[in-house]
């Protein structure tokens, strides 16, 4: 299982903590490479600083953050609400995933508040489907790769689409014994509270993604803390029976009782 590796694909640095961290860090204890990816770099996550301090800033944050995930970081593509489905953006996202080789990808809702979320959303589908297309070039160039990849959408934030109504998960997973290191990763985004406190009103953003863990967790009707998840449709994928999530995190999974 050494090799075997899993890649979280958000669109801001803190979005991977606030709904993936957990998952991640368990697949990391279960003998997973993990990976670490902000489409955007968070450019206009400041009232104080400006764009290029901003993703100075921002991005040491997500280098810590992804270190105390135990995480390997990946450089961000674009700015903030520059994430576009676009030809040039799904090309360099593509070489992502031709370099990391997942066998698991975990990314944002494609139901969601913003257009970045449902944008990475989009582009990590089609850069995982087009892993095996030899004649799609990537940015910079990669040799086209086989295998299954399972691709997982994480729950919106507010747990609800754009037009307020509530997104459901297909399973659940118990993040409860790794939820302190998930607050302290998210913690490493030290700039945001400012900005998180005056753009959204999150009072806490720490605050805040406790309150997400534990509402997810009672949906469970389980779980203390937990992370929501809807796997993505195999074809062009995996086998339709490719859950990894559910094989190897079986001890903390719980699919939502129909």
């Amino acid at each position: 299982m050494a090799n075997r590796s899993a890649i979280a694909i958000a669109a801001h640095p803190d979005d991977i903590e606030f709904v993936m961290g957990g998952t991640l860090m368990l697949l990391k204890q279960a003998g997973y490479d993990i990976h670490y990816m902000n489409v955007a770099n968070g450019s206009c996550g400041s009232t104080t600083m400006d764009a290029n301090q901003t993703r100075i800033v921002r991005a040491r944050e997500g280098q810590a953050a992804a270190q105390i995930l135990g995480a390997t970081f990946h450089s961000s593509l674009c700015n903030d609400l520059e994430v576009v489905y676009s030809v040039e953006l799904l090309r360099k996202l593509a070489a992502v995933i031709r370099e990391v080789q997942p066998e698991i990808v975990l990314t944002h809702s494609p139901e969601d508040y913003m257009e970045d979320h449902m944008n990475v959303s989009r582009l990590a589908v089609t850069a995982a489907f087009s892993r095996g297309m030899s004649n799609f070039a990537t940015d910079p160039p990669s040799p086209a790769i086989e295998g299954d990849v399972a691709l997982y959408h994480a729950m919106p934030h507010g747990l609800c689409d754009g037009l307020r109504r509530p997104v459901d998960a297909d399973f659940y997973i118990d993040t409860s014994s790794v939820h302190a290191t998930k607050r302290k990763a998210l913690a490493a985004h030290k700039s945001q509270k400012e900005w998180l406190d005056a753009s959204q009103g999150l009072d806490s953003y720490l605050i805040t993604m406790d309150e997400l863990s534990e509402q997810v967790g009672e949906r469970s009707q389980k779980f203390k803390h937990a992370e929501g998840w809807r796997r993505h449709l195999h074809w062009g994928l995996s086998s339709q029976d490719n859950d990894p999530l559910a094989e190897i995190l079986g001890d903390h999974y719980l699919a939502k009782a129909r």
